[in-house]
């Protein structure tokens, strides 16, 4: 015969191990994505779907770090040794702390350089194919054109910098 203590004790007992398993779910749900990333190629196109070029030119290079307490920081360039006469060379950097529920990451920039981008929000859609990591910025006008632009990061360490 078990007493009331033993009951209780025993409900409490199974009630913190189904909130773990819980816990465990939703943790499961979103993607870790702590670690750091380098950028492996990206595509825009026009809102027919016609390719419009390559994100940060044929060479892009990029890394994004996200710490597993919230914390990342972006720089990407268009790696060629030599542009082409009159090209301008694309570079973006960023930081701040973010936030990530499994499909889209939200950072609020404190350092950019882009002065533009301090105390806003970069909003970046994420999916995952495979191992690879795709991030999509919202659409943004280009000589008249909305551009989607999509851009496939490689997990090169599952520790932050």
């Amino acid at each position: 015969m078990t007493s009331d203590s033993d009951d209780t004790t025993r409900r409490d007992t199974l009630q913190l191990a189904a909130a773990a398993a819980l816990g465990s779910e939703a943790a499961a749900a979103a993607p870790n994505v702590a670690g750091v990333w380098k950028l492996v190629g990206g595509s825009m196109t026009d809102p027919s779907g016609k390719s419009v070029g390559v994100p940060y030119g044929p060479r892009g290079m990029g890394l994004v770090s996200l710490t597993s307490d919230g914390r990342m920081m972006a720089v990407l360039i268009d790696g060629r040794a030599k542009l082409p006469d009159g090209a301008k060379r694309e570079y973006s950097s960023y930081c701040g702390n973010y936030t990530f529920d499994g499909t889209t990451l939200i950072t609020t920039v404190d350092a950019s350089s882009d002065p533009a981008r301090l105390a806003s929000q970069q909003v970046r859609k994420v999916r995952f194919e495979g191992e690879r990591m795709i991030l999509v910025p919202p659409e943004r006008d280009e000589g008249g054109v909305r551009i989607h632009r999509e851009l496939t990061w490689e997990r090169i360490s599952p520790v932050s910098l």
